[in-house]
């Protein structure tokens, strides 16, 4: 069978990755989790995390329910596949599964964590980076499993392309509603925590981050693991499943069939050895700087992409022949995207250069200005980020020969999106080391480790928030390309459904849905941060009422409450999730029952532009403003309590919300409504109002 061999490949490399996962689990839970107190804190992080996990899950299920019978609905009318209803379950489930794995590893990991930072440095990174691995790779390892069964049995039932890249699609669907319930469900419940107990415990009653007399700092802990891991998990496990099945239904318009539907794989699946073997050459000597912490992360990073490049080409020769070779151009163009919008990132939010220090010279002056320098600062870095995007888009495009077929350009665009994720293992390694790092801090305040643990494990925090930024620049740079893909993939799906849209941009409809477009962003965020705002609120109350009413716990006498800023955390997410995550899938419907087909399109497209930038803008204020509040901390400007502290702790607190959940939730929220757009498609075009 043509393309089987591929099959093969992509479905052992996926098995690779699950077995090495296994591998460095076995190698975590051998590392001791150190004194009694350690674990006791570790033990209350696993149990509230697990807690929150599972009722979310349980709230989400009715939602996937509802969609399934609507989709079973539609395909007793004829307007889907018989297995997409299926696949859109499978989708949400294995997004699920990757998020809870990840997290359970790294709520393990961070009082390890802690106490390997007793002996040294370089063994408090390697286990915590592995804890970030097993996220990366059981990401990647459960999307190619899922993606290369699931495309086989589709295949041995059905052996048309294009039902096969219709059906294929709707697990993209669900794994994408599966992740904005997560990303925005996480980011409320951690935000809220975190912003609730920076406000009382540093700014009014004047106690360290972290300290075991605040109300909220299991809750801030837990939210760390379910919003930062869990919620980073479902949201990049999305986009790498979506860029390969946006490029596999690209290749079937292309004309390339399964020749062209398997590279993508074979991409992915090069990405994952090239990741593990990456991962070995991560490691520090004792007492390393900043920089030094940085460049052993990035050491790995490069090294995987440099060797996903150079089998790639192979790769391509092999798959599609010497005449097509051209399209290896597109994939390094999505490689060096991916790193250069991980640098430009960095720039911009770490502490070590200009952007972030004149964001920590402007608390000078007071809480005001450090919000202005703070936005300016976010919006200044939406320039080179497109820029890269733009010039990515282009590259990869005319490398793949669409300037004399636009079908083998998009295309193109699709395998400039693979090539970004590729390394995506080692990538998402690097983001999720940073909350347990920081949980490993929080376990040694809480703990009472002596100085110089807390002072490794901070060192690695501040690593990790430099990482996570990159992370989340990473991700909406991915974000871009996929859904560009994607709204090419639908353009397609409506050309084979016999449809014609006059996409001028005269025609009225369409500009109509670019406005709408551009606005939902805008929107989605304003209901995000209100969310964290309200949930934020509920937490100062509570924590305010403890130390009132508590008698001895300014003294550190007797405990806090722990259990009732949890409860809060969690009804509060679960709750507020709902409106923002329902609304972005019925939009793109709504908008194309009532408008019409180019209605839809513009929709699509000023969703794409104007919340690519609003999520960079958003991502990197906030990442910004977070390490110029470190940055003071270090002793510059004043240090820890002064006036100049207390005003960057209101930049932190503005910019939690930004960071961590209205701006990574846009990640997912344009290439959801796009994927919407395609399995509705039928649907919509049938039965629109506006003809």
């Amino acid at each position: 069978m043509e393309g089987a061999g591929m099959q093969v490949f992509a479905l052992i490399s996926s098995l690779v990755a699950i077995a090495f996962t296994g591998i460095l689990v076995k190698r975590i839970m051998k590392k001791s989790e150190g004194t009694p107190d350690m674990v006791e804190i570790a033990q209350a992080v696993r149990v509230g995390a697990r807690a929150y996990l599972i009722r979310q899950y349980k709230g989400v299920s009715i939602f996937f329910g509802v969609v399934f019978v609507v989709l079973l609905i539609l395909t007793g009318l004829g307007y889907t596949t018989i297995f997409v209803p299926f696949a859109f379950l499978a989708g949400g489930f294995f997004s699920a599964l990757s998020g809870y794995i990840g997290m359970t590893i790294a709520t393990n990991s961070s009082a390890r964590t802690t106490y390997a930072a007793k002996n040294s440095l370089n063994e408090a990174l390697r286990l915590a980076f592995s804890s970030g691995l097993v996220m990366g790779l059981i990401v990647v390892g459960l999307a190619l499993f899922f993606i290369s069964v699931g495309y086989s049995i589709v295949r041995w039932f059905h052996p048309d392309l294009n039902y096969i890249a219709a059906t294929m699609v709707c697990f993209g669907m669900g794994a994408s509603a599966q992740a904005l319930f997560a990303r925005v469900g996480g980011g409320i419940y951690t935000k809220g925590a975190d912003v609730g107990a920076d406000l009382i415990g540093k700014v009014e009653v004047g106690i360290p981050e972290d300290d075991p007399r605040n109300p909220a700092v299991i809750a801030d802990n837990v939210g760390d693991n379910v919003g930062d891991i869990a919620g980073m998990g479902a949201d990049l496990y999305e986009s790498y499943v979506g860029s390969i099945l946006a490029t596999m239904a690209l290749a079937v318009s292309a004309g390339l069939g399964y020749r062209g539907i398997s590279l993508p794989l074979v991409v992915a699946a090069l990405g994952i050895f090239a990741s593990i073997i990456g991962s070995f050459f991560v490691s520090v000597k004792e007492e390393a700087t900043q920089a030094n912490l940085l460049m052993a992360l990035r050491k790995g990073i490069y090294i995987a992409a440099a060797l996903v490049i150079v089998a790639s080409y192979f790769a391509i020769t092999m798959i599609l022949g010497p005449e097509y070779r051209r399209v290896y151009g597109s994939v390094i163009c999505g490689v060096i995207a991916g790193l250069l919008i991980g640098f430009f990132t960095e720039y911009y939010t770490s502490d070590s250069y200009i952007p972030t220090k004149n964001v920590a010279k402007s608390a000078l002056t007071g809480h005001a200005t450090v919000i202005i320098e703070g936005i300016a600062t976010g919006m200044n870095s939406t320039l080179l980020p497109i820029v890269v995007i733009v010039l990515a888009t282009i590259g990869a495009y005319i490398f793949a020969g669409g300037l004399y077929s636009p079908s083998l350009g998009l295309y193109g665009i699709g395998l400039a999106g693979v090539g970004l994720l590729s390394t995506l293992g080692i990538t998402l390694a690097t983001d999720s080391y940073g909350p347990v790092a920081d949980n490993a801090g929080g376990n040694a305040e809480m703990s009472h480790q002596p100085p110089f643990v807390r002072q490794r494990t901070d060192a690695l925090d501040a690593l990790g928030n430099t990482t996570a930024a990159t992370g989340k620049g990473f991700a909406i740079g991915s974000a871009a390309l996929t859904t560009l893909a994607l709204i090419a993939a639908f353009k397609e799906q409506i050309v084979m459904l016999g449809g014609n849209m006059d996409l001028s941009v005269m025609n009225i409809r369409l500009v109509a849905g670019i406005f709408v477009g551009v606005m939902y962003p805008m929107f989605f965020s304003s209901m995000a941060l209100r969310a964290v705002g309200r949930t934020a609120q509920d937490i100062v109350e509570e924590v305010r009422r403890q130390f009132r009413e508590i008698a001895g716990l300014m003294e550190g006498k007797v405990k806090p409450d722990y259990a009732r800023a949890v409860d809060i955390c969690t009804k509060s997410a679960q709750r507020e999730m709902l409106k923002p995550a329902i609304t972005t899938v019925v939009l793109p419907i709504a908008v194309g029952l009532i408008l019409g087909m180019e209605a839809l399109m513009g929709l699509l497209i000023g969703a794409m532009a104007g919340g690519f930038v609003l999520a960079v803008m958003m991502a990197n204020a906030g990442a910004s403003w977070d390490n110029a509040k470190k940055y003071i901390e270090k002793g510059n400007f004043g240090g820890k309590g002064t006036d100049v502290h207390k005003a960057s702790i209101t930049g932190d607190t503005v910019g939690d919300p930004f960071k961590d959940t209205a701006g990574p939730s846009l990640n997912i929220l344009i290439k959801l409504m796009s994927i919407v757009a395609i399995v509705f498609a039928s649907f919509i075009l049938h039965t629109t109002i506006f003809k």
